[in-house]
């Protein structure tokens, strides 16, 4: 039985099925923002259309989402605390249902973009509820069934968002995908105000306003120097301020949160032995998982010809296999190296780079389905495993602490893969067109594809190292 009497009230009214009440409050709250960080990728080149953008712009509606994602993640720690898991996750819920409607009706980029930044804030906070509740209502030895069981749950929206988005876009506007994920968010907040605790600390910690300001100027000047630089070139002067000002910025959180008594980022977590591993490895996973998400509809949409709707369910298979290989990892996470699994994971998405890499227009449509679903299968393996691993290093103290830090890793890993692959994609396509301008625009992107997905190839095997930090931490544990 949990220590926490608010948790334990409602498994007295509810009996054991509880455990599965909260999940799937939690497993919806998850869904309804997932959905929501995912379903505009297949809406961006009629987004670049509409407002004549290029990809080192546009793709600050998904980068945007992303980094202020971690910054809600860090807040989530502390609204818990102040306001109770319940009230932190229906107030964030609230205003990211308001973000969702003005991002729907926005006449302007800067507005656009504004509105993915505060859902992405408030998609930070709802998303870490689920670790947490996971670990508070299961015994140790079924969370790794739950995480699986959930994991699956949630992988579904993003399955069926680019399909879902893709019709929208073609049969109505792109702003339909703001406001197709409200009913699920509404749902969320009707049984969360039933299931989830109503329970707060007495003594609610200090918001560190100092860190934060600083993490939120650090990743936004460190973004977006890497982002214009192409464009605006390298020396020039606020360029090259905020090039070199962000990573100091960013390099001052992390003193700062040695200092602070109550931080954001608890540098204690990184103490435990294969964390720092794991933590690793969730940025390397978000920059995958983000990556790619953002990359393939626009392949298939700018150098294969397919219209939105259609790269869209092109997409479905790749989200349907790695949806429904979650229960079957999370099972194995109970019984076998969690090492094995997430180097398996790592050497499937490394192939599927190197299949997609090898594509060109000509490449049949069923085997860029095929590539996808490969990269996803691999992504499969190393989600559950990282994040299980990672909290079971750590002291039962921490884990709401490292819940939220490992989610961090990931969405930041997600933000800069994402800032990385429309560098790249734009900057090796102006170049191919600037030297064979009879190529075609279609093969300038495909130029330009090719090495953006050499990047992510490259950054998976990197993985290898973290992976044996991690690897010696659990033997260790």
């Amino acid at each position: 039985m949990p220590d926490n009497p608010a948790i334990e009230r409602l498994f007295e009214r509810y009996g054991p099925a509880y455990r599965w009440y909260a999940t799937v409050t939690v497993m919806l709250g998850t869904l309804s923002v997932v959905l929501a960080s995912t379903i505009i990728n297949v809406a961006v080149p009629t987004i670049m259309a509409e407002y004549r953008l290029e990809q080192d712009q546009v793709h600050w509606i998904a980068t945007g989402f992303l980094a202020a994602m971690t910054v809600g993640m860090l807040l989530n720690a502390w609204a818990v605390a102040r306001f109770g898991s319940r009230r932190a996750f229906l107030l964030a819920m609230a205003i990211f249902i308001l973000a969702s409607l003005v991002g729907g009706v926005s006449n302007s980029f800067g507005l656009l973009v504004l509105a993915r930044v505060v859902q992405g804030v408030m998609a930070g906070m709802i998303q870490p509820h689920a670790m947490i509740t996971i670990f508070q209502v299961f015994p140790l030895h079924k969370r790794g069934q739950a995480m699986g069981i959930y994991g699956m749950g949630v992988i579904l929206g993003p399955a069926i968002a680019p399909a879902l988005g893709g019709v929208l876009v073609d049969a109505w506007s792109w702003r339909a995908v703001f406001f197709v994920v409200l009913p699920a968010c509404l749902l969320a907040m009707v049984i969360a105000g039933r299931f989830l605790p109503d329970h707060r600390e007495e003594q609610a910690p200090r918001l560190d306003w100092g860190g934060l300001v600083l993490l939120s100027l650090g990743l936004v000047a460190t973004l977006w120097a890497l982002a214009s630089g192409m464009r605006r070139g390298w020396l020039e002067p606020l360029l090259f301020t905020a090039l070199l000002g962000g990573p100091l910025l960013l390099g001052l959180f992390a003193l700062w949160q040695r200092r602070c008594p109550n931080p954001l980022f608890d540098l204690r977590v990184l103490g435990a032995p294969g964390f720092t591993g794991g933590f690793l490895l969730s940025i390397v996973m978000g920059a995958g998982v983000f990556g790619s998400t953002y990359m393939m509809p626009l392949y298939f949409q700018q150098v294969s010809g397919f219209s939105a709707s259609s790269a869209g369910l092109m997409l479905m298979p790749a989200g349907l296999a790695m949806a429904f290989i979650f229960p079957f990892v999370g099972y194995l996470t109970d019984r076998i190296p969690l090492a094995r699994m997430i180097a398996g994971g790592l050497a499937f998405f490394i192939a599927s780079m190197v299949m997609m890499r090898a594509a060109d227009q000509t490449t049949a449509a069923i085997w860029l389905v095929a590539w996808a679903a490969l990269g996803r299968v691999g992504l499969g393996l190393i989600m559950p495993p990282v994040t299980t691993g990672s909290l079971t290093l750590l002291p039962p103290a921490l884990i709401p602490q490292g819940s939220g830090i490992i989610n961090f890793g990931r969405q930041i890993g997600g933000a800069i893969g994402v800032n990385l692959s429309a560098i790249c994609v734009q900057f090796f396509s102006d170049r191919y067109w600037q030297a064979h301008p009879e190529a075609g625009h279609p093969h300038a992107f495909e130029v330009g594809f090719d090495d953006a997905f050499l990047m992510l190839l490259i950054v998976y095997l990197l993985a290898l190292w973290p992976l044996r930090s991690m690897r010696r931490g659990l033997i260790a544990n």
